[in-house]
């Protein structure tokens, strides 16, 4: 890790450049749609898939910093954020539907991920739950409450692979897969996605308050099981931002006693 005086390696700024509360969406082109949800918002930087916006929050520097997707990235922009001051993080991003209750639309609070990544495997053994921090996810839930939207929390799972989950049977270790696919969903699972469980994995090695939030693009179970038709999409991730910029300002309010 590079020292916290110096401009960090991946995402080019630091110390005293970013906020401690950071919002962390996958796709670089979605930082900007955040940042307008903040007050006084303004560019810092971009290099390779990080783009980094800063803005205010009830007075306080709130970052919004694209992750890219999968693990690897993610662990490089925690341990990076977190070197220059950062010490709260909330992933928002989308997500695919396991559990036959999650709909298209939907709002998912990530309790925990089932870490089915490798990155995680680099700061914790397999043993190691990946959850969110408790101040965080409550924060998450009584925003998305307050904001009347239709939600869920519970367990995600983090794969590393895309399309080993959406074309599990042309792929070599097609059984295993399966085999494990079958698991998440009799275990209650909600949703599919590719960055949580390395999140509250690299926070919890780093100290981190960390938590996340997802608006279901789809669930491919529902449409198996013919509940749902091909059309059953959406792509809008409003209400997820909406979610993680309450909760933000409810963790704000509660450090500040206000």
């Amino acid at each position: 890790m590079l020292d916290n005086k110096q401009k960090q390696y991946h995402i080019g700024v630091g110390h005293g450049e970013i906020g401690k509360y950071c919002i962390l969406p996958g796709d670089p082109g979605r930082c900007e749609k955040i940042a307008q949800h903040l007050e006084n918002a303004y560019h810092v930087s971009t290099n390779r898939e990080y783009n980094i916006w800063n803005g205010t929050l009830l007075g306080e520097t709130v970052t919004v910093c694209s992750t890219g997707i999968g693990g690897p990235s993610t662990a490089i922009a925690v341990e990076e954020l977190a070197t220059c001051g950062a010490d709260t993080m909330i992933r928002v991003g989308t997500c695919g539907g396991i559990s036959l209750d999650v709909c298209a639309g939907d709002v998912i609070v990530a309790t925990g991920a089932v870490r089915q990544d490798g990155t995680s495997h680099e700061y914790a053994p397999p043993e190691f739950p990946a959850v969110a921090s408790a101040d965080v996810l409550f924060s998450l839930i009584s925003a998305a409450k307050s904001l009347e939207l239709p939600y869920r929390a519970g367990i995600v799972q983090s794969k590393d692979s895309f399309y080993g989950q959406h074309s599990p049977a042309r792929m070599p270790t097609a059984a295993a897969l399966q085999e494990k696919w079958t698991a998440w969903k009799r275990l209650g699972v909600l949703a599919s996605e590719m960055e949580a469980a390395t999140l509250f994995t690299v926070g919890a090695a780093l100290g981190l308050d960390c938590g996340a939030v997802f608006m279901c693009v789809w669930n491919q179970e529902r449409y198996d099981a013919g509940l749902d038709t091909d059309g059953d999409e959406v792509h809008d991730t409003e209400r997820a931002i909406a979610t993680a910029i309450e909760a933000v300002k409810g963790l704000i309010r509660s450090k500040k006693n206000l």
